[in-house]
């Protein structure tokens, strides 16, 4: 029972230091406030708390939007599976290349996950460990802050105290009393901040690099499976529907084509296009196809209208 007294007497007498260094604090701000006492100033270490509360912000906005950006991937990939699978409940099993789309489905639900997965391994994960520093750093300053004051609080009381006494020791207690509060701290601190703040500009890079270079990957990636769900949608018409005289091969139009000459054909992004082989092998210029659109030939069939076209326009299916 006494030593739990004693152990209680401890906290409370813990508790009532802690008070008073408190109300000492707050007694000294007030009276540096007001101008009535002077106050220990760091310009240069000012600057670098500045520029670190400003990068803890900016660090953490950044990891916010990149958390906001990872959560619209896996959106984006529930939303893309969900139209993938209708595509594949609504091919009919007997319709030609059913076994090849339900292939790239699987290979796009494989995309999707290895992509958001690159992203979280090298980019928010990273995010994460490079926040995890700041913490720290931010209760040591605060530390340093509180020292400070209780430095300038304890010079005051003593130079109050000793007013209009001469003495040597003057000077070594004032050091002793800058020990006592622990301003040793300053001196890391004023290394680590200038550090920090300088490691940003590689960390953004490499981070928005590594980001750039998943998003490119997997959009070139993702635009090959795209061309293979349309060649898988397509490329069997030929079983089904009669092809033209000298039908040689399918491609997709890449990109807009505005004729020029009679003679060419008309093109939009999309459009499937029956090449098909020169009246005379002599007129065909190197670089050009002659076709007609599919869509035309479905239709209006030996009437349908046939051109020429620039084969850098389009991807063979």
């Amino acid at each position: 029972m006494a030593e739990m007294g004693m152990g209680k007497g401890v906290t409370a007498g813990k508790l009532a230091s802690n008070v008073q260094k408190k109300l000492t604090r707050a007694q000294e701000k007030v009276m540096q406030k007001l101008g009535k006492a002077d106050e220990t100033r760091d310009v240069a270490f000012e600057e670098g708390v500045i520029n670190f509360n400003k990068q803890y912000t900016e660090g953490s906005k950044l990891q916010k939007d990149l958390r906001a950006y990872l959560a619209a991937v896996q959106t984006m990939h529930e939303s893309s599976k969900n139209l993938q699978e209708c595509l594949s409940d609504m091919y009919e099993p007997e319709w030609y290349g059913k076994d090849d789309l339900d292939s790239i489905v699987e290979d796009t639900d494989v995309l999707w996950t290895d992509f958001h997965q690159k992203l979280v391994d090298n980019a928010l994960i990273s995010m994460d460990t490079y926040l995890g520093q700041f913490p720290d750093i931010k209760s040591r300053i605060a530390k340093r802050d509180r020292k400070l004051v209780d430095y300038d609080s304890a010079r005051h009381n003593h130079s109050s105290t000793n007013k209009g006494k001469k003495g040597k020791d003057g000077g070594i207690k004032i050091t002793k009393l800058m020990e006592g509060v622990g301003m040793e701290i300053n001196e890391d601190l004023q290394e680590e901040l200038p550090s920090l703040w300088n490691s940003r500009v590689g960390f953004y890079i490499s981070t928005f690099q590594s980001m750039s270079g998943f998003e490119e990957k997997f959009h070139k990636e993702m635009g090959k499976v795209s061309l293979m769900t349309l060649s898988a949608a397509t490329n069997g018409d030929s079983e089904a529907v009669e092809m033209p005289p000298g039908f040689l091969f399918k491609v997709t139009t890449m990109h807009d084509y505005a004729a020029n000459d009679s003679d060419e054909l008309e093109m939009k992004a999309g459009d499937i296009v029956l090449v098909v082989a020169f009246d005379n092998p002599e007129e065909q210029d190197e670089g050009w196809l002659m076709g007609m659109k599919q869509e035309d030939w479905i239709q209006n069939k030996q009437s349908s209208l046939k051109g020429v076209f620039p084969e850098n326009f389009t991807s063979r299916l």
